[in-house]
């Protein structure tokens, strides 16, 4: 199992470190006490499982040899990186300034700046043992997820998740979809009654489809804007991105189309498809 620890100052980015985390596939949790760390390690399926943790000054042992301790201990049972962000304490201050929050050292009756300092103190053990120290001074959110992404994946791309959904018009359309694409145009295997029984993935309305040069057109059309595109999304830091295909019923061009289209960006991304009108789908 992996385990990713997030640790840094206060204000240097940690919970925005944890959100890119979640987008690439890590289960990731925030504030988890210390004490609890390696029940919480123990509980876990270990089995191709990724996990992310902040450790901060919120639930850390002020000691720090506890803090040695209990990451060498775990070191003995998962496969650890520790990620470690922090910035100048003039730009935490202005942060802290922004936002009106309390340091959680606040409660020890220390100024703001007094409070990082010691903060600072405290959690040179897990900074000493960071595989990766970003200085988040200057960077905006973008930098951060990209410089995150570039050290965990070895790339600033997204591992982009394409659903593509089929659905019928004469029903509601799909709220979620990023694009949609009317195929109503097409030629349309209702009209034909030994077809009428049949789906966009049955083969007689595959034959059907397939014998006509506008559907194959229409499917190369929507595929090349798609490969110009798709790239331009990736390095734009985007998960996924939906793309519905609809014609009147949502039952026999949108389903094929959508099948077709979808088969052709499998072996380069992340596929789903879902038949909004198709039963059991």
């Amino acid at each position: 199992m992996k385990l990713v620890i997030i640790s840094g100052r206060s204000g240097s980015g940690k919970t925005i470190a944890l959100h890119v985390l979640e987008d690439l596939g890590y289960n990731c949790i925030d504030g988890v006490p210390f004490q609890l760390l390696e029940q919480l390690i123990d509980t876990v399926d270990a089995k191709n499982n990724k996990i992310a943790i902040s450790l901060d000054i919120r639930n850390l042992p002020t000691k720090a040899a506890e803090i040695e301790q209990l990451l060498s201990s775990l070191k003995n049972k998962v496969d650890i990186e520790i990620v470690y962000l922090d910035a100048i304490s003039s730009e935490l201050i202005r942060r802290y300034s922004e936002t009106r929050r309390l340091h959680p050292l606040s409660k020890q009756k220390l100024s703001l700046s007094q409070a990082l300092e010691l903060e600072n103190e405290l959690l040179q053990p897990i900074r000493d043992r960071a595989a990766l120290a970003i200085d988040t001074t200057t960077l905006s959110i973008h930098n951060l997820n990209e410089r995150l992404k570039i050290h965990l994946q070895g790339t600033a791309k997204s591992n982009l998740l394409i659903i593509f959904q089929s659905f019928g018009f004469k029903y509601k359309h799909p709220e979620d979809a990023d694009y949609i694409f009317d195929v109503r145009f097409l030629p349309n295997p209702h009209w034909i009654p030994e077809l009428q029984k049949y789906t966009g993935l049955d083969q007689p309305v595959k034959d059907y489809l397939d014998s006509h040069n506008l559907v194959k057109q229409t499917i190369n059309q929507i595929e090349n804007l798609f490969h110009s595109w798709l790239p331009h999304l990736e390095t734009n830091n985007r998960n996924y991105v939906t793309i519905a295909i609809g014609c009147t019923g949502g039952k026999h061009r949108s389903v094929y189309v959508a099948e077709q289209i979808a088969a052709r960006f499998k072996t380069k991304y992340q596929v789903q498809i879902e038949h909004k009108c198709l039963k059991g789908q």
